[in-house]
């Protein structure tokens, strides 16, 4: 099985000029670097503002002083190591501490911070926690990318989850399927595993990382077909990203593209306030309008996706923004405020949920370890964590 060479080294990038390089090695000294011929080539070289260029080639902009490491204090979620139970049924395992591809707004940018072990190569004190937790029937292997993994590993953990009879949804969150969609329909032990832990009743879903019409290529299709025919059913989210997605053209396509080859849309999601993603930014009224307008030119099941804020207090679900008032509710709450209707002045300049004023009313707020902005100075260098590809 002939996969593509992994590329760690912005001096092996031949499309880019001597002094990008230089650049920008400053900023993949302070935020992982890493791509594979196979995307580079979907990446139009002649376009400086290609959409696929900004998702993963270093961009000096991500040195401003923005955001915080863990924007969603995912701190306080872990119960053991490497486990986060946030809501009642639902349970994350950070199975990897690598990605396929490492995504520039990227929300766990932390992960691949050489001082920050959240992912465990060990996952048997989060297996041991969710055996003993009967209210979790759902569980979310996520990282990092769980299907950098050798199968063998990702066999084992599928295997000790399907021992535990109270677990009945196994998630699996990937870039894979656009990223490197070889590793899924050229591996045949991969594909056999899958089908035999996806059973009628206990169905393993891969949470898609999909964000552009243009990284639906036929091989990610044909990767998606792969996992349709081992059971597995395929659902997708995106952020959606100043200079990436930020067209209702754009969203329109990629939400009729999901929806004709049987991939769900499921969330839209507001970029979190992540440090080095503050190119990425839009407003909240903007990122309303352009899901609003991008649903209008979809069917019935491409509207099926929801706008959200993954917020620290649940993922709350942005219902419209109309006349300098922003409608929300909670659509999963860490407090059970499940539904929970809220109508907040809408600033302009607001992009996040804490920029609405007296949004306080409405949640408590965790203990948590930190909480600053994060300034470029503060940054250690963050060596790249090898797993084996080439380079």
């Amino acid at each position: 099985m002939e996969q593509p060479k992994y590329i760690t080294d912005l001096d092996k990038i031949p499309y880019l000029t001597k002094e990008e390089k230089e650049t920008l090695k400053q900023v993949s000294e302070k935020f992982v670097f890493r791509v594979n011929e196979y995307y580079l080539s979907l990446i139009d070289w002649s376009d400086p503002q290609d959409p696929l260029k900004k998702l993963v080639i270093p961009d000096s902009e991500e040195l401003l002083e923005y955001g915080r490491w863990d924007a969603s204090d995912e701190d306080t979620n872990y119960h053991v190591p490497g486990c986060q139970h946030k809501y009642s049924t639902t349970a994350l395992l950070l199975v990897s501490e690598v990605c396929g591809a490492y995504c520039r707004y990227c929300f766990r940018k932390r992960l691949f911070r050489s001082d920050v072990k959240e992912a465990m190569p060990d996952v048997t004190e989060g297996l041991k926690y969710i055996r003993e937790t009967p209210e979790i029937n759902n569980v979310l292997l996520t990282g990092g990318d769980p299907l950098i993994l050798g199968t063998a590993k990702l066999r084992w953990i599928l295997e000790e989850l399907r021992s535990i009879d109270h677990v009945k949804i196994v998630r699996i969150g990937s870039k894979m399927p656009v990223f490197n969609p070889m590793r899924i329909y050229e591996d045949i032990n991969l594909l056999s595993t899958l089908k035999e832990f996806s059973k009628e009743d206990k169905r393993i879903y891969v949470m898609a990382h999909i964000n552009h019409p243009r990284e639906f290529t036929e091989q990610a299709r044909k990767a998606v077909q792969s996992l349709h025919e081992a059971g597995v059913i395929v659902v997708n989210q995106t952020p959606v990203l100043k200079g990436i997605n930020d067209d209702p053209i754009v969203l329109g396509e990629l939400l009729d593209q999901l929806s004709w080859a049987g991939v769900t849309p499921y969330y839209f999601f507001v970029n979190r306030p992540v440090a080095g993603n503050s190119s990425f930014v839009l407003t909240l009224e903007q990122v309303y309008q352009i899901v609003e307008q991008a649903k209008a030119r979809t069917s019935g099941l491409g509207k099926r996706v929801k706008l959200v804020m993954s917020h620290t207090s649940g993922k709350i679900e942005i219902l419209a923004i109309e006349n300098g008032k922003a409608y929300l509710k909670y659509h999963q709450s860490r407090d059970g405020d499940y539904g929970k209707f809220m109508i907040l002045d809408c600033p302009p300049s607001a992009s996040w949920f804490d920029d609405l004023p007296d949004n306080e009313q409405y949640w408590k707020k965790p203990i948590k370890k930190t909480d600053k902005v994060v300034s470029v100075n503060e940054l250690p260098t963050m060596p790249f964590k090898k797993i084996g590809s080439s380079e």
